[in-house]
């Protein structure tokens, strides 16, 4: 995982865009105010999409703001894009985000890859 950030006063980050691994879980503190971005490789020319609503164990704690799809910079075939989330830290606590990658219709593969993010705000 690697984890960008601005730092805030406090010596606690404000702003943290993490490119996840669904091999790993991650863990991060953010500033209370502060926002988490999250960004993890897809490809949906496999059929394949992460939730677009992450599951928040704690929404009194973390928002998710937005979700979308990154196109590849290449138009090689078959190239991979990314799927960002964006998420603001609403008061102090912890929260785990998690997110599935999977074939959304029914009968596809669930959970082909999940990640899950605790999120420590402080």
């Amino acid at each position: 995982m690697v984890a960008l950030s601005l730092l805030a006063c406090s010596g606690v980050a404000k702003n943290i865009t993490i490119v996840g691994d669904p091999s790993t879980d991650g863990e991060v503190e953010v500033a209370a105010g502060g926002s988490v971005t999250v960004m993890l490789e897809s490809n949906p020319t496999t059929g394949f999409s992460w939730s677009e609503d992450a599951q928040i164990s704690d929404p009194a704690v973390l928002e998710q703001v937005s979700h979308e799809y990154v196109a590849p910079d290449s138009e090689m075939v078959g190239a991979t894009g990314q799927e960002v989330w964006k998420f603001k830290a609403l008061k102090e606590g912890k929260a785990t985000v998690y997110m599935e990658y999977s074939r959304p219709w029914e009968g596809g593969e669930k959970a082909e890859w999940t990640y899950t993010l605790t999120v420590t705000v402080k």
